[in-house]
């Protein structure tokens, strides 16, 4: 694996999770670290934890009105910033049916828009210094339509496909790196923090995210997928990959399998079982 030592890397949603797990595996290789996301208390929690320099640095994803001061202070503390890890996001619990369209607006705000922002507003930092590495956490949901997250899917599907054409601009001409990274289930507040159809915060976990993979393992995975410039990383295993994959070898399969593992999902959620 490649060193990151000196290298600054800046991760929004560091507070826990993949976000938290981030940080420490890179620090643990040399990286400086800007911690990002609203919890104050709990980046410098991550921060005191590491052992390399840390900046606390926090802010609301969609308060884009700072999103500018944030970054030239980001850029400001030790010059540049080598690697941007786009991670801050909530997922969602709830029928389409049942769902008010603002939640659709605050979710893509927060999953889509404000990473989106985010990143433009360092591109030209990022060509003047001579190349980064852009890091997007997607979800296996952005390949395939997940049930119960119509909105989540629709910005982790927007999210990939803006880093796929973003790709295509600046990797070759200005050395400017992009891996989405599409974890599947991964033991983390992802389901506990999700949006449900009022968009009131769900508050209860998942079985499948609760027996999920470990966040360090998640870590490791993209540390080495940034080390061999891997543009797409899949963090699954089990059916959650087959259908992953499914979604370029056989997507009629996919179809077919989604809305068969849908409508039971779908049954479940309304019978109130949707743990």
């Amino acid at each position: 694996m490649a060193t990151y030592t000196d290298k600054t890397v800046w991760i929004t949603g560091a507070s826990s999770g993949i976000g938290e797990a981030l940080a420490k595996s890179f620090a643990a290789e040399g990286a400086n670290i800007i911690l990002s996301g609203r919890r104050v208390d709990a980046l410098q929690s991550v921060a005191d934890q590491l052992p390399t320099d840390a900046l606390v640095l926090p802010f609301e994803v969609t308060d884009y009105s700072v999103l500018e001061s944030i970054v030239v202070n980001a850029w400001a503390w030790k010059g540049r910033v080598d690697i941007l890890v786009n991670n801050a996001g909530v997922s969602q619990r709830s029928l389409a049916v049942h769902t008010a369209p603002q939640v659709y607006t605050d979710l893509l705000n927060i999953d889509l828009i404000a990473p989106i922002w985010l990143t433009q507003l360092q591109l030209p930092r990022m060509v003047e210094a001579g190349g980064a590495h852009i890091i997007a956490i997607s979800s296996v949901a952005g390949r395939i339509g997940a049930p119960l997250r119509t909105a989540y899917s629709a910005a982790k599907h927007g999210l990939i496909g803006y880093m796929d054409a973003l790709r295509t601009e600046v990797s070759g001409r200005h050395n400017i790196n992009v891996t989405n990274v599409l974890p599947g289930s991964v033991a983390t507040n992802v389901s506990r923090n999700a949006f449900t159809a009022d968009g009131s915060i769900r508050g209860k976990s998942d079985q499948a995210i609760e027996s999920g993979d470990d966040p360090m393992d998640c870590a490791k995975a993209i540390l080495e997928a940034v080390a061999s410039n891997t543009p797409e990383l899949i963090f699954a295993s089990g059916v959650e990959l087959d259908l992953a994959k499914l979604r370029h070898s056989d997507p009629e399969k996919l179809f077919a399998m989604g809305a068969e593992i849908g409508a039971k999902i779908s049954e479940q959620y309304e019978a109130g079982n949707d743990g």
